[in-house]
C-alpha cells in the first residue's frame, strides 16, 4: 500500500511540475499569448519602454516631495527612465516599477517611481476612470495627502504617487 502512495504522489509531482514548466515558458514569450484575467494566471504584460521616453507634460497643482526631495508646483515633462526602481517592490514585477524624471527648463528637477498597471489590472488599481489613450491625469488623493500623476500611453497606466509637502525647488 505505502508504495502505491508512493508512486502516486512521484506522478502527481512529476505531471504539477511539466505543466507548471509549460507555464513559465508561455508567461512573457513573444507571440504568446497570455491568459486574459481571471482566465489563468496573470494578465498580459504591458508592452513597456526599454528606453528613456516621455510619458507627457502635466502640471503639478501643489508643492510635493519626489525621492524624499521637494518639488514646487509647477508645469513638468514626466520622463521614464531604462532604470528600474531598486530595492524591488514586493509583490512587483521589476521592469514595472521603474524611474521617471521630472523635467523642467531641460533638467530633471526631481525623479520618482512609477508603477506601470497593464490594461487588464486598472480596476484593480485604481477606482477612478482612467485618463483616455495618450491623456494624462493630476488629482488629489487621501484627504489632499498625496499627488497621483497618472498616464495612458497605448492602453499601458503610468501612475506616480507624490506626498503633499514639498516647497519651492
Amino acid at each position: 500500500m505505502k508504495k502505491w502512495v508512493l508512486v502516486g504522489i512521484l506522478v502527481g509531482a512529476v505531471g504539477s511540475g511539466a505543466a507548471f514548466a509549460q507555464v513559465k515558458a508561455g508567461m512573457g514569450a513573444p507571440g504568446k499569448k497570455m491568459p486574459q484575467s481571471g482566465q489563468g494566471l496573470v494578465s498580459p504584460a504591458p508592452d513597456v519602454p526599454t528606453v528613456e521616453t516621455v510619458l507627457g507634460t502635466v502640471r503639478i497643482p501643489r508643492g510635493v516631495m519626489a525621492d524624499g526631495k521637494a518639488l514646487a508646483a509647477g508645469t513638468y515633462q514626466v520622463r521614464l527612465t531604462a532604470q528600474e526602481a531598486k530595492p524591488d517592490v514586493v509583490g512587483q514585477t521589476p521592469k514595472y516599477e521603474r524611474w521617471v524624471e521630472f523635467v523642467r527648463g531641460g533638467q530633471a528637477r526631481a525623479r520618482e517611481v512609477v508603477s506601470i498597471v497593464p490594461p487588464s489590472e486598472i480596476d484593480k488599481v485604481a477606482e477612478d476612470v482612467p485618463p483616455g489613450p495618450g491623456g494624462s491625469k493630476v488629482q488629489m488623493l487621501a484627504g489632499n495627502d498625496y499627488v497621483r500623476v497618472w498616464f495612458n500611453r497605448n492602453g499601458t497606466h503610468y501612475l506616480i504617487h507624490l506626498p503633499v509637502g514639498g516647497g519651492a525647488r
